[in-house]
């Protein structure tokens, strides 16, 4: 005989509690942050992409705005030659070390040379080279009193200081020209290819034609410098051969000229302990900006932006969106969604467009669910749905008339207590019926008195009266309140079209005579907060909420 009665399981159940609802988030990680990110986007998608748009198009505007600038590398190979000393005799063969290759590389950056090329190629008047005005940020800074605007704005880094360094520094006294010489240095770099002797001089410029020629000249005077060098100590010899000292020579006049015209020398230059393997050409275009790769920065960087915009927004704004955020959110199950569909009061005899199908299905569904929910009460009995709102204009009146309608025309008879406030204003207080449920109450009529209008098939009785005095004095926990409701139930299903909850604490006492209770959320415009306190005030006077329903959703 146990086994045929079954107890009602015990919600301390130490295994799981099967009577309880369960959330539907399957896990955490990154498959659910990727199906978040995923579905913001597509619910934020005009934003988004407005602000990826917007993103591109300032990228595109500041590609444009920065003035091109072209580069040209020459390439040096570090490669000490054999020289010969006096008597026709050869020294020893100079060993090439990494060390030695970072000095080479030093005197490549050094001053003395970068001040040599710098003026036999006449730099000193350009303009491309003159003082930099400082940029919006910096004047911005300055004006704040955070830093110290320079004509320049930058910086060079010179090599080990040289005998000679001090004189090119005084040849560069005049302000103007320092400043000249040091963006020219900035704009020039020389490093090694990687551990090799290979050493790459490239310079860039606004100038197509400009990079080419400093590239060269720096080989070219680099050249000269290390062959210059080596004739000083062929004519320090007391037995110089002249021979050797006129091959000096020209090696010499070709470096020197090749550096004052741009170019590399005319001749082979077999004494200056380096070859060039490659001459800097003139780039055929500019190097920087890179514009396609700014623009599609621009965009991923307003995409970003929008997506941390998108996420703030819903941070603080707290309005119900989805069905699966307002359950989510509450922890009560979501019986429904209706969609936003223009025109719509009630359930149509005839459908005639595929908006109102999808209103009547989610009508359909919500009474479904409901009498699901309310299975274990049904039992051939008649059942009392109670609907209710936050605030006025949430739907609750079209809702309730929707759900009676559509449970009358399944074949049971239903009754309709509606309350007069929010959709229901639009109708005038002479208009309303002389018999009311607070004016029942208020008179204390039988419910053999009251008489219900027809409406469609509906029997319909207003819940306030006309009569303020009634509305403000009726109890609505009087047990003559519930014998009408008794009377109602016996005849059908009755459906309670509650007023809003901000606004009146009858909603509450009413909820406590229905079976079941909905509480209704407008898309857009009811917050989680409105929603969640909905739950608990009606909970704590009593009712039986069963679950939610969100309204005139879009999408």
């Amino acid at each position: 005989m146990m086994f045929n009665r079954p107890r009602p399981i015990d919600v301390t159940s130490r295994l799981w509690r099967v009577n309880e609802t369960q959330s539907d988030v399957a896990g955490d990680g990154p498959i659910a942050l990727l199906r978040a990110l995923i579905d913001l986007g597509a619910r934020h998608r005009v934003a988004l992409a407005a602000c990826s748009a917007t993103g591109f198009v300032a990228a595109a505007l500041y590609a444009n705005s920065v003035p091109p600038t072209y580069q040209a590398t020459a390439t040096l190979l570090l490669e000490p030659r054999q020289s010969a000393v006096s008597g026709g005799e050869f020294g020893a063969q100079q060993t090439l070390d990494l060390n030695r290759a970072d000095s080479e590389l030093q005197t490549i950056k050094s001053e003395r040379l970068l001040s040599a090329v710098f003026d036999s190629l006449n730099l000193r008047d350009d303009p491309e080279l003159g003082s930099r005005q400082p940029g919006l940020l910096a004047r911005l800074l300055s004006g704040a009193g955070l830093t110290k605007v320079q004509g320049s704005g930058e910086t060079a880094t010179v090599g080990p200081a040289e005998p000679d360094a001090a004189n090119a520094a005084i040849e560069l006294a005049n302000e103007a020209a320092q400043a000249a010489f040091l963006n020219f240095m900035s704009r020039l770099n020389a490093r090694r290819v990687g551990q090799s002797f290979v050493i790459e001089i490239e310079y860039s410029s606004s100038d197509p034609k400009l990079p080419a020629r400093v590239a060269n000249a720096t080989v070219s005077g680099y050249i000269y410098q290390t062959v210059a060098f080596k004739e000083q100590i062929a004519r320090a010899g007391t037995e110089a051969l002249q021979g050797r000292l006129d091959s000096l020579a020209r090696q010499v006049d070709a470096a020197r000229d090749a550096m004052h015209a741009g170019t590399l020398p005319a001749i082979a230059t077999p004494d200056a302990d380096a070859r060039i393997i490659g001459a800097a050409l003139p780039p055929l275009g500019p190097s920087a900006p890179r514009k396609s790769l700014i623009m599609a920065l621009g965009g991923v960087l307003g995409l970003l932006v929008g997506f941390g915009v998108v996420v703030v927004r819903m941070a603080l704004d707290r309005r119900v969106r989805s069905a699966k955020e307002l359950a989510r959110e509450i922890e009560v199950r979501c019986l429904g969604s209706i969609p936003d569909v223009p025109g719509a009061e009630g359930v149509p005899w005839h459908i005639t467009n595929p908006q109102q199908q999808k209103f009547v299905a989610a009508i359909r569904d919500v009474r479904t669910n409901v009498e699901i929910a309310c299975t274990s009460l049904r039992n051939e009995k008649s059942i009392v749905i109670a609907v209710v709102g936050w605030t006025p204009g949430a739907g609750v009146s079209t809702l309730c008339a929707s759900l009676a309608q559509l449970i009358s025309r399944g074949g049971r008879q239903v009754t309709l207590f509606k309350a007069d406030d929010g959709e229901n204003a639009r109708e005038s207080s002479d208009n309303q019926p002389a018999v009311s449920l607070a004016g029942a109450a208020f008179a204390g009529l039988v419910p053999e008195q009251l008489s219900f209008e027809d409406v469609g098939g509906v029997a319909v009785l207003p819940i306030h009266s006309k009569d303020t005095n009634a509305n403000l004095f009726t109890d609505f926990r009087n047990p003559r309140v519930r014998r009408i409701f008794e009377a109602a139930r016996a005849r059908g299903d009755v459906l309670l079209d509650l007023p809003a909850l901000r606004h009146s604490m009858d909603a509450l006492a009413l909820a406590s005579y229905a079976d079941a209770v909905l509480v209704v959320a407008r898309a857009g415009r009811t917050t989680i907060e409105e929603a969640s306190e909905s739950v608990q005030l009606l909970r704590r006077a009593g009712a039986n909420v069963v679950g939610t329903v969100i309204n005139r959703t879009r999408g």
